[in-house]
């Protein structure tokens, strides 16, 4: 297979909701498709940076620079590409891993139409459909909050995870569960935004009998991980700081965590992510899919990978609706707590022509 081109597309699509979380409030979400041509058939990859380096140092129009200038050239150089053939020849290049992903997916996509072959097949899913929970933002007041929490359960949802800050934590996972019961599968994500120091403080979250604790504090503090684990009886799991499987052996032999939320963007792509769903099941290490607010392109493959043997925890895979109106694709639409695993070759999914122009804000075709 021989790339021809990639073509870079800009959208902006609005939430049905604000989205708060310990670092900011996004109203509108900004991303960046990708679209790679080859003679045997198009994929297409998205990438999960956010429009400013708050989540990670990786931004949408930072990673449209280093595709544009770097990372798109080197794969000309490559006569016969393959998904597998895209880290090495991107290696070169430091960090940028979100964009990397989004790069591999596309090509990872086009592939996997050339040859008939799903997502979930490449992958290794283990079964038709996937457990569901959701993300609930940081709210203005505790009655919105469990107002939320409600409507989620009525929808159907299997799990609700609660992101939390300084000022906004032991007061609503204590009016949550006192709303919803005990049965509920709940968690909390901190998105990093506390310290070691925080580390009594965050014990008084545990008689609440909470699935886990993601992320609490900085993603380089390992060390620190593992010493408030000793700490606290609530499971921690980590997130930001797993951006490898080297970085997720370390975590896991430093005892930093005994729960792990894999983002393919986050770790430079699908590949890199089932290496990591492999390490964890050699070491018994549940694992769960995260999300990145996205389109229905990124969803698909998210739900292919969760249905790997190893996911045994529901993930942030929620349906469409939960963050658009309308989406680029067909909507994912939850059915008794699940997301059924698309079986059509490659993603599975194609983006509607019609609602992807109405939120594009820019293109640029990159001809190689």
């Amino acid at each position: 297979m021989k790339l021809t081109g990639v073509e870079l597309r800009t959208i902006q699509l609005p939430l049905v909701s604000p989205f708060r979380t310990s670092f900011g409030t996004q109203t509108v979400r900004e991303a960046l498709l990708l679209r790679a041509v080859t003679p045997e058939a198009e994929g297409w990859g998205e990438c999960v940076a956010m429009s400013d380096p708050l989540y990670s140092s990786e931004y949408v129009a930072g990673c449209a620079d280093v595709l544009r200038r770097f990372l798109i050239p080197a794969l000309a150089q490559v006569d016969r590409l393959s998904a597998q053939a895209v880290a090495p020849a991107l290696a070169p290049f430091k960090q940028h891993r979100m964009a990397k992903a989004a790069l591999e997916m596309a090509v990872l996509d086009a592939e996997l139409r050339a040859k008939g072959v799903s997502f979930g097949q490449e992958l290794g899913a283990a079964v038709d459909r996937v457990p569901c929970g959701v993300s609930v933002g940081i709210m203005d007041s505790i009655p919105a909050l469990l107002d939320a929490v409600a409507g989620y359960l009525d929808e159907g949802y299997l799990r609700i995870k609660l992101k939390i800050e300084p000022g906004w934590d032991f007061e609503p996972v204590r009016a949550v569960r006192e709303q919803f019961g005990d049965a509920v599968l709940l968690q909390v994500d901190a998105n990093t935004a506390y310290r070691r120091s925080d580390a009594r403080h965050l014990a008084r979250l545990d008689p609440f009998d909470l699935l886990l604790i993601e992320q609490p504090l900085d993603e380089e503090d390992l060390l620190g991980h593992a010493q408030l684990a000793k700490v606290i009886s609530t499971p921690v799991c980590l997130d930001e700081s797993i951006v490898s499987a080297r970085a997720a052996a370390d975590a896991i032999a430093m005892g930093a965590c005994s729960i792990v939320n894999i983002k393919p963007g986050r770790v430079g792509g699908y590949l890199e992510a089932r290496r990591i769903h492999d390490l964890c099941v050699a070491h018994d290490i549940p694992v769960w899919c995260g999300g990145m607010l996205e389109t229905g392109l990124g969803r698909a493959a998210n739900v292919a990978l969760a249905a790997l043997p190893g996911f045994t925890l529901p993930g942030d895979t929620s349906a469409s609706s939960r963050y658009y109106a309308m989406d680029v694709t067909e909507p994912f639409q939850l059915d008794d707590g699940h997301l059924v695993v698309p079986t059509g070759p490659g993603l599975g999914v194609e983006p509607l022509p019609d609602a992807l122009d109405a939120v594009t804000v820019s293109t640029e075709w990159i001809g190689l």
